[in-house]
């Protein structure tokens, strides 16, 4: 088996593929791979290769791999929608490239503003090509191994046999890049046919979505769709259907509504780089100036004196983790170093060298103009001011800080930032930089509030002068009067209270005030993310979404497989309860082995139960993996989309069928109530359901007539409307009057703000974003069912969403 070793194309942090928040990268669409969040706009190659695919929008290059393999670097996530804005391409297609080799730059600011999301994917494409990637979850730095592309690729279609053609049209709202290409490549994937798409005297095998993106065809263009071999008549359909798939464009970026001027006379404004509030004494970062000598002390040895600062601080930085770690590069880079070397031959000492070196980067740098390039000079003299601090056998520590200071600088170096006591500094304020910096970055990490850009002014302000930096405003205000100073520090401190508050009793069950027992579950898709709601405070799972199992392969997962995966969920739990949800496919989210024809309203059409119980092998198969996967205690099953009485009967036919061939207990049964008729007939449903629980996303789509995956119609789409809440009511009496266990596992059940009137309408169970969980269960524990019902019924009466809020807000004051 052939195996190439990837470098990091660009220094960030390194995660695995599974979260890229786009499920044709996610879930393994285009291929396997890692993804990476960039900290720098350059692109290079991960290993020796020829550049097969260039799109016309440069957010993206292909290399060929001396194995075969094709390896998509895709920058961001949409960013073909900027039409190749803030990207420039260094290399071509048919270019050979060296590892380390710059392919693309881009504007990393405006990328991050613009895409949906920075995360970078790095895939491995071809049939019988895999990644095994070297321990995702790390900063890494640029050129440091992340992997290796492993496999020999795999045999080639059947070709022989009849042949049929088709004109298609290309649907895609930005033509055949990475997203319709994966999803037209699985689809072709299901057949032992040739299949192949040709257009402007190119030919593409449908297989290969770096074929297809390589033909640059867009949106209405057409082209012709040929298939020769076995069960022709569906490949043709199947894939035609995938090319002529209408893929909405993402929104365009809202636009930036102007910030109000400052309402104390004396605030300065900047920039917000991390968000928060604070209130504390400046203190402000002087730094002395690390004087060299200009002449050396002979060529060897201020070589030997600089290798061995390089090598120390190298050392020093990899242990430091994060950024340090992506900076430890700089001390490597061939231009630095070359430039360090020739005037060390030319008789100048060590630190004079770097020193001169850095400049020379720094002016190279200043000299593009680009805003965010720039910003990376701070790094340059970030790593000087570390090495000249080596060289003369001096430390780079910063004073000590009064407790909860302002710290004040010009700008602060990522090293500066390290080097501080975080537990003392209130806020952070310098005059220049970015929002995009590293400093801001490990600023934002630390959940250190910092202002950048504030100017001039900055520097007029006085050693231990009292400061409100209100980040999220942009102000600082220098001279606060006595009010502003003491409504200042009431919100510091009431906000910190409640925040460690929350923290420290997230591990507690959850009661109300007057002592209701609410349970706080979390919506779940993986193990990982199962761990994660554990430490969170998270009672159970409300919704262990299944689909992550069967999207976007050649074939449906094994009933080993699915058992296996479950099983780590149910582990990670600890014996919590555990709410598996059926497979939720079909309709807007095709399962490409299944050869599903396409439907003018996927949402209304065969996706959910109707799906599994149109194919009883898939739903067999997962019944059975469910029932082997945890002990009965723990375990419960929910079925999607169910609209009456018939469709949960013929589930739990096939359960206790599938029960009793494994000699087990069947589990418990329930639906979850995501249309209108279902929430409707609740009481019917209840009657022989053992429990409920709402999908908010979904039921306020249908009851509100807004597609959510729309742009033009999902703001409309709010889970506390009235006429939403008036169907969770029919929900929740229609379990109370059998006595049915209730929950919501929606969206809505993650905001704090919701609970109340959730909790009013009959609720005794939230599920979660594991994030959301600690602030959910404080909220909770703040209320009184009384009080809950009382709001809800008020709710039921609004005239819209934005009433309702109202109510909720007026509740909690």
């Amino acid at each position: 088996m052939s195996r190439i070793v990837l470098h990091a194309p660009f220094a960030g942090w390194l995660a695995p593929l599974a979260e890229v928040p786009d499920p044709v990268f996610a879930d393994g669409m285009m291929g396997e791979g890692v993804a990476i969040d960039p900290l720098e706009p350059v692109v290079r190659a991960p290993c020796d290769a020829e550049v097969s695919a260039l799109p016309a929008s440069r957010h993206a290059v292909t290399l060929r791999l001396a194995n075969g393999a094709e390896l998509l670097i895709h920058v961001g996530l949409e960013t073909v929608a900027l039409g190749g804005e803030g990207f420039t391409a260094h290399v071509a297609p048919g270019q050979k490239v060296a590892t380390g080799d710059p392919l693309l730059c881009f504007d990393l600011d405006l990328v991050a503003r613009r895409a949906k999301s920075l995360l970078s994917p790095i895939v491995a494409i071809g049939d019988g090509f895999g990644f095994a990637p070297l321990a995702p979850g790390r900063a890494v730095a640029a050129g440091e191994e992340i992997g290796a592309v492993t496999g020999e690729g795999r045999a080639d279609a059947d070709a022989s046999g009849e042949a049929l053609s088709a004109e298609v049209a290309v649907g895609a709202a930005h033509g055949i890049h990475a997203r319709p290409a994966a999803k037209i490549a699985a689809a072709a994937k299901g057949f032992a046919a040739e299949i192949r798409l040709a257009a402007n005297g190119k030919s593409a095998d449908a297989r290969s979505p770096v074929a297809l993106m390589a033909l640059g065809l867009g949106q209405g263009e057409r082209a012709i769709l040929t298939a020769r071999g076995a069960d022709v008549a569906a490949a043709l359909a199947a894939v035609a259907a995938a090319v002529e798939q209408a893929e909405a464009a993402p929104p365009a970026p809202a636009a930036q509504a102007p910030t109000a001027a400052p309402a104390h006379a004396d605030a300065l404004r900047g920039i917000c780089a991390a968000p928060g509030f604070a209130v504390g004494p400046a203190a402000r970062l002087a730094l002395a100036e690390i004087r060299v000598e200009e002449k050396g002390r002979g060529e060897a040895a201020e070589r030997s004196a600089l290798v061995a600062a390089r090598a120390a601080l190298g050392a020093q930085l990899l242990g430091a983790g994060g950024i340090a770690e992506a900076q430890a590069a700089l001390l490597d880079d061939p231009e630095l170093v070359a430039a360090a070397e020739a005037e060390l031959a030319a008789g100048r000492s060590a630190g004079f060298a770097w020193r001169a070196a850095t400049e020379a980067s720094a002016n190279a740098l200043r000299a593009t103009g680009n805003p965010l390039l720039i910003e990376r000079i701070d790094d340059l003299h970030d790593i000087e001011r570390q090495l000249l601090a080596a060289l003369a056998g001096e430390s780079v520590a910063i004073r000590d800080l009064p407790e909860g200071a302002i710290l004040l600088a010009d700008a602060l170096l990522p090293s500066q930032l390290l080097a501080l006591d975080l537990g003392r500094v209130g806020g952070i304020a310098t005059a220049r930089g970015g929002a995009t910096s590293h400093a801001a970055i490990l600023a934002a990490a630390a959940g250190v509030p910092m202002l950048v850009a504030l100017g001039d002014g900055l520097a007029a302000i006085a050693e231990g002068a009292v400061l409100i930096l209100d980040a999220d405003a942009g102000t600082l205000m220098a001279a606060p009067d006595a009010e502003a100073l003491a409504a200042a520090g009431r919100r510091v401190d009431e906000r910190r209270r409640q925040r460690a508050a929350e923290v420290a009793a997230a591990a507690e069950e959850c009661r109300m005030a007057d002592g209701t027992r609410i349970e706080i579950f979390a919506n779940l898709a993986s193990a990982e993310e199962a761990a994660r709601a554990v430490a969170a405070g998270a009672e159970g799972c409300g919704l262990l979404r299944t689909e992550f199992l069967f999207h976007d392969r050649p074939a449906a997962p094994s009933e080993d497989e699915q058992a296996a995966a479950y099983a780590e969920v149910a582990r990670a739990l600890g014996g919590r309860p555990l709410i598996v949800r059926t497979l939720d496919a079909g309709g807007d989210k095709p399962l490409p082995y299944l050869a599903m024809p396409p439907e003018d309203n996927p949402a209304l059409g065969l996706r959910g139960v109707r799906l599994s119980l149109a194919r009883p092998d898939l739903l067999a198969a997962q019944l059975r993996a469910i029932l082997r996967a945890a002990p009965a205690g723990d375990l419960r099953i929910m079925v999607p989309m169910i609209v009456d009485l018939a469709e949960l009967r013929a589930v739990r036919a096939a359960l206790a069928a599938e029960a009793a061939a494994l000699g087990v207990v069947a589990v418990p049964l329930g639906v979850m109530i995501e249309t209108p008729a279902a929430a409707l007939l609740a009481a019917s449903i209840a009657a022989e359901a053992d429990f409920l629980s709402v999908g908010t996303n979904d039921l306020s789509q249908y009851a509100l007539a807004a597609d959510r995956g729309n742009p033009a119609t999902a703001a409309r789409i709010d889970a506390l409307h009235p006429a939403v809440l008036r169907l969770v009511a029919a929900a929740g009496e229609g379990a109370r009057a059998h006595g049915r266990w209730f929950g919501i596992c929606g969206g809505v059940a993650s905001d704090p703000l919701a609970a109340a009137i959730l909790i009013g309408l009959g609720a005794t169970e939230l599920s979660a974003t594991p994030a959301a969980i600690p602030a959910l269960k404080a909220a909770v524990r703040g209320l009184d069912l009384v009080g809950c019902q009382a709001l809800a019924a008020r709710a039921l009466t609004a005239a819209d969403a934005a009433e309702v809020r109202a109510l909720a807000r007026g509740a909690i004051r």
